[in-house]
């Protein structure tokens, strides 16, 4: 198990770092992140280059047994650079330039700042690729997590270089993006701009691929350091940290280039629904490579600085999350950062080693932490270990979430909703997009599929075909890739497996979730005069919200009807049999109890087991392997029971008492071997263990 954090020692006099070594072996650490803010010290001027001091930092690090994830330090360029190449500066929606003083501060596109990061990388590579401390590389910092777009100039011309490449034709980008609207039609690439500030809306056409492109130019950024490190002779493991469910980039396109995955994941003690939310991004980012182990490459030990407030964790919390992460395929624990910055914006975020020094409630809990981390055994890699599958498609995340359509609809807070009602009955999860949807599920929710491609449509159809169970519902099947409806109107693709024929959204006065935060209930939105509709599931009573879509059954069974409101009597819920399978439609968004409901009956329609039957409230249980992991998250003791061996005692389990907070890894057999993808490495912790197969 990987154990470590960001280390910063450029911000420290070279005094301290003797004695950082020695506390950070005290603390169990055996990697750190070295270098990812360094620019400035390594390339004081351009021109200038100055080794030495990291020389000293490796060699000391080397010297006390803890490898290096080497940084190519090109997350924030130093102040010459935009004072000497202002062109490299990103800019807003108005043309106004950002500006230095903070980080993130270069446009993706600019071929001056990929020149600067590129000759910065290549002299890293050539002085480090083969110094044996260093076993991992990471590029960059959180792509694009303070300025997810640039609308420079330079973002202009590589906009209009990436359309082209993209339909060849002006007449095919026409076509595309319907441009004989409000008198859009091009004439060529070079009249296209960037969606800067306009009167109105923007074409969604055009916006959904400035969306693309601006993932993707972040993308060729890791990508070309990632070539240069390669040329070099690089041949540890490749990566950079993802932000879990982040929108502005697509990770699931960003995933093949990672020899691992690494996230950084915070989640907000205020927030009440944190342990489904935190579960959920576990569980995407393991979901990003299978059976790959991922790398938690940073969370707190206490309080964050960026919210506006920043309460601590309470005792036991931060050994319960990073359980968590364990469970949930990490074979890496890591923290921003190694020791609490002085100076600085985030001089008040807190790190392994605090200003208060190591008579604190926070070295003893990442020392017991290291510790335990360190005991463990050696897990196995995440496999197949769900049969169940939450489709979640960046593309559609953008698409759904575009203006002008019948209701504002917040995509992430819906999945998250549908993905509650799973992760409470302690059922294994993948989180895919609709094309990676195959035989080896049983179950498959897809909520609020705006945006569905020809691929995706094709692989849902065949999973159903095949006797697999799927659920969908409003606002899913619309409009294609290029957010244009269909020859036929709605849900073309997947209307003979769900046997259904749709009419009409049927818009809830005042349903809107565009203004709720992830995780909020979204029956709040159902309380609005108006804004609700009832219908009744398994005798459960529940309200809709949002939309109460008119649907015709076309060979489907109505298992539910709309009891109340324009919709009464029209159906709410449905199920068709569909080849060996089955496809249900919710024509609403249900509350809680109706998600709950809902869900309840499609497990037992699709035979899926949880891990652990009737899971006692407070409780978390996830599975790798034959690893189980149970975590107590609630206030009181709870009794479990699960048959197996303690992984960390060798003590026999049957029935164990968790005190809050507690952490149980077990070892107990699955009756039958999981199924194991062909495309899965023969043996994955290879590429933890510092060189690639």
């Amino acid at each position: 198990m990987l154990y470590g954090a960001d280390y910063n020692p450029d911000q420290w006099p070279e005094e301290v770092w003797d004695d950082d070594v020695r506390l950070m072996r005290e603390a169990g650490v055996n990697v750190v992140s070295l270098g990812i803010f360094a620019w400035s010290r390594i390339q004081p001027a351009e021109g200038v280059w100055d080794f030495a001091w990291l020389d000293t930092v490796i060699e000391k690090l080397h010297a006390g047994g803890i490898q290096v994830n080497l940084a190519t330090a090109t997350a924030s360029p130093p102040p010459w650079v935009s004072a000497t190449y202002p062109e490299t500066l990103p800019a807003d929606e108005s043309g106004a330039s950002f500006w230095p003083g903070s980080r993130q501060h270069f446009a993706p596109s600019s071929p001056v700042y990929r020149r600067l990061a590129g000759e910065l990388v290549r002299r890293l590579a050539e002085r480090y690729a083969q110094h044996p401390a260093v076993t991992m590389w990471h590029v960059g910092n959180e792509f694009g997590c303070h300025l997810p777009m640039d609308f420079s100039d330079a973002a202009r011309d590589a906009y209009r270089g990436w359309l082209q490449g993209r339909y060849e034709t002006i007449d095919a980008l026409n076509d595309a993006w319907g441009t004989s609207f409000w008198s859009q039609r091009y004439g060529g690439f070079d009249e296209i701009f960037p969606p800067r500030l306009a009167p109105y809306s923007h074409n969604p056409s055009s916006m959904l691929d400035w969306r693309r492109f601006s993932s993707d130019m972040l993308l060729e950024c890791y990508l070309m350091e990632r070539g240069i490190l390669l040329a070099a002779g690089a041949t540890q493991p490749i990566t950079t940290n993802f932000m879990g469910p982040f929108k502005p980039a697509d990770y699931a396109k960003w995933a093949p280039h990672m020899d691992v995955i690494a996230d950084d994941c915070y989640p907000d003690p205020a927030n009440p629904n944190r342990i489904r939310d935190a579960a959920f991004q576990r569980d995407l980012v393991r979901s990003l490579k299978p059976g790959v182990p991922w790398i938690l490459m940073e969370q707190a030990t206490d309080a964050v600085n960026w919210r506006p407030s920043n309460p601590g964790k309470r005792p036991g919390v931060l050994a319960a999350e990073t359980a968590q992460s364990v469970g949930r395929g990490a074979d890496g624990i890591m923290f921003f950062q190694w020791r609490q910055s002085r100076a600085g914006s985030e001089k008040f975020h807190s790190a392994m080693l605090p200003h208060a020094g190591t008579d604190t409630a926070t070295w003893r809990s990442v020392t017991d932490l290291g510790a335990r981390l360190g005991a463990l055994p050696a897990l196995p890699a995440p496999g197949r270990d769900a049969r169940v599958a939450v489709v979640f498609d960046w593309e559609n995340w953008w698409a759904i979430e575009g203006r002008d359509h019948p209701v504002e609809i917040d995509y992430l807070a819906l999945v998250l909703e549908w993905y509650g009602a799973l992760h409470k009955r302690g059922i294994m999860v993948d989180i895919v997009a609709p094309e990676r949807i195959d035989g080896g599920y049983d179950l498959v929710l897809a909520p609020a599929l705006y945006l569905l491609r020809d691929a995706g449509a094709a692989a849902l159809n065949r999973f159903v075909d095949g006797g697999g169970t799927l659920l969908t519902g409003p606002f899913s099947d619309i409009v294609d890739e290029h957010d244009q409806f269909r020859d036929g109107g709605f849900v073309t693709q997947l209307g003979p497996a769900l046997g259904i024929r749709f009419e009409d959204f049927g818009a809830l006065g005042g349903a809107s979730t565009g203004g709720m935060g992830v995780g909020a209930q979204v029956a709040r939105v159902g309380t609005i005069a108006g804004g609700r509709v009832d219908f009744s599931v398994g005798g459960v009573e529940a309200t809709g919200s949002l939309v109460a879509e008119v649907v015709h059954p076309a060979g489907a069974e109505v298992v539910a009807s709309f009891t109340s409101g324009a919709a009464a009597g029209s159906p709410a819920l449905t199920r068709h049999m569909y080849g060996s399978g089955e496809a249900w439609y919710v024509a609403t968004m249900p509350d809680a109890a109706g998600i709950d409901a809902v869900v309840g009956a499609l497990v037992a329609a699709s035979g899926v087991r949880p891990i652990i039957d009737d899971l006692p409230a407070g409780l978390e249980v996830a599975r790798r392997g034959d690893l189980v992991t149970v975590i107590n998250h609630g206030d009181a003791t709870v009794e479990v029971g699960l048959e197996g061996t303690d992984a960390e005692t060798g003590a026999a389990v049957v029935l164990r008492a968790l005190a809050p907070q507690e952490v149980l890894f077990a070892w107990a057999p699955v009756d039958a071997e999981p199924q194991t993808p062909e495309a899965f490495p023969e043996d994955a912790s290879v590429l933890l263990a510092g060189r690639k197969p």
